[in-house]
């Protein structure tokens, strides 16, 4: 393996020790009450290596997040030529549900869940992250489109398959704090998700028809 490689390689040894050490901390103590100067004695790095890899706390909290977010521009920007975008979204969501069946995954998601609720902070980077995904699905859908970065149509597609994610997120954290765990979890969300994706797939001409 060349330096380079090796060099790589490390860098994301002590990005993924960081996290992991950070995300212990605020589990153990809450996220407010947690100093990236604790974290950095605790992963036995200095104070600017962490801001070097997390530019700002709740970075540290939503590192594997955002890692996923990226993974989900990648399979909609790499999908097969004549794969709609809905499919390729689709199909990198439902890819990760496999790992609800873990139970260590789904202690994950229950620690993370309530370190959430109890932090404003934590919930309100949520929607930022959730939003400039949003935004940079939107912008590869125009580029592929030929539309207009400013057109409407992209971006009310873009906001409509991370409202799934985001949906799916939401179903999740509340299952799992309720003390859900397994197979017959992770098979439930499949199921969520895909009738999710074929009302989108549909269209919403027939759904919610108001009774008279």
């Amino acid at each position: 393996m060349s330096e380079i490689g090796l060099r790589e390689r490390k860098k994301q040894r002590t990005r993924q020790a960081i996290a992991e050490t950070a995300f212990r901390l605020f589990d153990e103590r809450g996220f407010e009450h947690v100093t990236v100067a604790e974290v950095a004695r605790a992963a036995d790095v200095s104070e600017g290596t962490v801001f070097n890899y997390f530019p700002t706390k709740e970075d540290l909290f939503y590192a594997q997040m955002e890692d996923f977010e990226a993974t989900l521009l990648e399979h909609v920007r790499d999908r097969p030529a004549g794969e709609p975008v809905s499919a390729a979204f689709a199909r990198a969501l439902l890819e990760r549900s496999g790992r609800l069946a873990q139970e260590e995954r789904a202690e994950l998601i229950a620690k993370a869940g309530r370190t959430i609720d109890a932090s404003p902070s934590l919930q309100a980077r949520e929607r930022e992250v959730v939003e400039r995904t949003t935004r940079a699905l939107a912008a590869l859908l125009a580029d592929e489109t030929a539309a207009r970065p400013t057109d409407a149509e992209p971006l009310a597609v873009a906001a409509a398959l991370t409202g799934v994610q985001r949906a799916l997120t939401i179903y999740v954290r509340a299952n799992v704090l309720a003390g859900r765990r397994g197979p017959k979890l992770a098979a439930e969300v499949r199921a969520q998700a895909r009738r999710a994706f074929a009302r989108l797939d549909e269209g919403l001409a027939d759904y919610a028809v108001k009774d008279t």
